[in-house]
């Protein structure tokens, strides 16, 4: 029975820790910059777009999230290699403007760091400035 209450007492712990990894968690999600572009669909969930509203138009009861996914997901793995291009060339052109909007997204973050390390340099040479007059200052 000894392994009985060590099993018990070790959920209990257990879930103490599972408290700390919410609060990380949290603060994590706190720290996503919400200026920055979402992540391109791939060729599937540019599929299921087209899909879902075909099968709610079918299936106009239907409720079921987990019906539409796994419908989907059927569909989805029998369809031929041709039939998937037109989803897969429709993920590339989104995943090219993704990228366009990650480099500006990115240019723009590195510019207002620039600002930033531009004040600093300046100051340090407003300091250098001051102390090169004192010392000719002393040599007069």
């Amino acid at each position: 029975m000894k392994g009985g209450k060590s099993k018990a007492s070790t959920s209990k712990r257990g879930d103490g820790r599972l408290a700390v990894k919410k609060q990380t968690k949290k603060e994590k999600q706190a720290a996503k910059d919400p200026n920055k572009p979402k992540r391109p669909p791939s060729a599937f969930f540019v599929f299921m777009e087209d899909f879902r509203k075909s099968y709610k138009e079918k299936h106009p009861n239907n409720k079921s999230v987990a019906a539409v996914g796994k419908a989907g997901g059927e569909k989805w793995k029998s369809l031929s290699d041709e039939e998937k291009a037109p989803y897969a060339a429709e993920a590339e052109k989104r995943k090219e403007e993704y990228e366009h909007k990650m480099e500006a997204y990115n240019r723009k973050l590195a510019g207002e760091d620039d600002d930033e390390s531009d004040k600093s340099k300046s100051e340090v040479n407003d300091e250098d400035d001051d102390g090169s007059e004192e010392e000719d200052e002393d040599d007069d």
